[in-house]
C-alpha cells in the first residue's frame, strides 16, 4: 500500500510505505530501501504496526520518480503491488517498483 500526501508548503509529498503482514510472513525486520537512501537496507527499517502491517512514512521530492523495493530479513526482496510502474533492475534479473511524485 502507498499513500501519497502532497504538502501545500514545500515541494514534498509525504509517502507511507506499508506492506502487509502476509506478504512478509514472521520476518524478523523489513528495510524499504531505493533511490531515496542509497539501497542502504539499514537507512529505513520499517515499523511494524498493532494490526501487523509494516509501515514507514517518508518526505520526498515532488517531479521526480523514484526506485524501491522491500528488503525482508537482509535477503528477500520484494516488490510494491501498488507501485505507479515498474523497471528493470541494473543490478539483478528482477524488477524494481517506481514511485512517480
Amino acid at each position: 500500500m502507498i499513500e501519497k500526501t502532497y504538502l501545500k508548503t514545500k515541494p514534498e509529498c509525504k509517502v507511507k510505505f506499508a506492506i502487509p503482514v502476509e506478504a512478509v510472513g514472521d520476518a524478523k525486520n523489513v528495510a524499504l530501501v531505493g533511490d531515496f537512501n542509497n539501497w542502504d537496507c539499514t537507512a529505513n527499517l520499517m515499523k511494524k504496526q498493532k494490526s501487523g502491517v509494516y509501515a514507514s512514512t517518508l518526505n520526498l521530492d515532488i517531479d521526480t520518480a523514484y526506485q524501491f523495493r522491500y528488503v525482508i530479513d537482509g535477503t528477500e526482496w520484494l516488490n510494491d503491488d501498488m507501485a505507479d510502474d515498474y523497471v528493470p533492475s541494473p543490478v539483478s534479473q528482477d524488477s524494481n517498483s517506481v514511485l512517480h511524485l
